[in-house]
């Protein structure tokens, strides 16, 4: 299958590089160890075929078209200087695909579940979206020096194989599956998905970890008890980690949070519990740096997760989502939170929210695809140029 696969990309590229990718299709075949390709609760790619990943798109070695710092035998982005953006597989910036987390230091994972969503649905096709867009995104962040590709193995490990008719059941899938990507040492960047999947994601680190920091950015506090009777759906997420234990919540942060509702004091559940709770109106017209730096005192050296609704965003700059509220963070305030992170014990990240068919150009994926670079970018072991 893998020899049919190398036969016909390869009529994809020009001659000279059909040559080098039967050549390579030699040697993977040779170097490359018998294993199933499809883990208990992981599928390949969004759209992809994961045999794929030690093919067609062969990423240079350092010193071929894609300089390096340190020497570093790590995965990077292909450059589009070499191959073409719309050639290939549908991966996170085009990065090879394995069929597990092992041996990475970070992974971009789907998580493509709208069960638990309360307005308009879609935001199962987010992950697919974002990869398609993140083709724009390249190897090294020039605005804060970060060398991600340089200092740390990266790769794209698929989707979690999540149950769309029962959503108890796919939040086991979702917590199977980051308790292996966690117990192999692995931080995961997960491409959501409805604001539900943080839950298990969550339960899984923890277990790791303990207790943790969170770095919250949405238009709403996810907090709620139960929606129509049930108690897990994209707005409780954040109130079962706090009955389960999961974070430490003298370090919890929420930021850009607004919008009608239906308490006169819709922040009092998070205040009692002892999060810092900063509303949209307390950004506006204003840079977050400063807001940052007190974060970062706030959650010290303990580990910390990064969970980034993209509602979070005004809609005017990300529409593409299902629950928009207006007056919202600018795309640069979001990066001014998210390059603020830099120094913390990060021990996983999530991009939510994103439903394409809200947003026919594209740009709220686009948006999500950056700010999970700009994620990778503040990872404990980052390097700078």
């Amino acid at each position: 299958m893998r020899h049919l696969l190398w036969a016909g990309c390869s009529q994809l590229l020009p001659r000279e590089a059909g040559l080098h990718a039967r050549k390579l299709s030699a040697a993977a075949a040779a170097a490359t160890p018998r294993r199933s390709l499809w883990p208990p609760a992981l599928l390949a790619a969004s759209g992809s075929s994961p045999s794929a990943s030690t093919g067609l798109l062969r990423h240079p070695a350092p010193g071929h078209g894609a300089p390096c710092h340190w020497g570093s035998q790590s995965n990077v982005p292909p450059s589009a200087q070499l191959v073409a953006r719309p050639v290939g597989v549908c991966s996170m910036m085009k990065l090879p695909v394995q069929v597990s987390a092992e041996g990475l230091d970070a992974a971009f994972v789907g998580v493509p579940l709208d069960t638990g969503t309360s307005n308009r649905p879609g935001a199962r096709f987010g992950p697919r979206q974002i990869r398609a867009e993140s083709v724009m995104v390249r190897r090294y962040n020039g605005s804060t020096g970060a060398a991600p590709f340089d200092s740390l193995q990266v790769a794209d490990i698929g989707d979690v194989n999540v149950n769309l008719y029962n959503l108890p059941d796919s939040c086991r899938l979702i917590r199977e599956s980051f308790q292996r990507i966690v117990a192999s040492g692995c931080v995961p960047l997960t491409l959501g998905g409805d604001h539900t999947i943080t839950y298990p994601i969550l339960q899984a680190v923890a277990e790791k970890h303990g207790a943790m920091g969170l770095v919250h950015v949405d238009a709403h506090t996810d907090t709620g008890d139960t929606a129509l009777g049930e108690k897990i759906c994209h707005g409780t997420p954040f109130r079962r980690c706090v009955e389960e234990g999961l974070l430490d919540c003298s370090r919890v942060v929420q930021i850009g949070i607004r919008g009608s509702s239906y308490e006169p004091d819709p922040y009092k559940y998070c205040r009692d519990q002892g999060f810092r709770v900063v509303p949209a109106e307390e950004c506006w017209r204003r840079s977050l740096v400063p807001l940052m730096g007190e974060v970062r005192k706030q959650m010290g050296d303990k580990p910390v997760y990064i969970s980034f609704d993209i509602d979070g965003v005004d809609p005017a700059y990300a529409p593409g989502t299902g629950t928009p509220e207006i007056a919202g963070l600018t795309p640069a305030q979001a990066l001014e939170i998210i390059r603020g992170c830099k120094g913390l014990n990060i021990v996983g990240c999530d991009l939510v929210e994103v439903a394409p068919m809200y947003d026919v150009s594209g740009n709220t994926a686009l948006l999500g695809a950056n700010l999970l670079f700009e994620m990778l970018c503040v990872l404990p072991g980052v390097k700078t140029m």
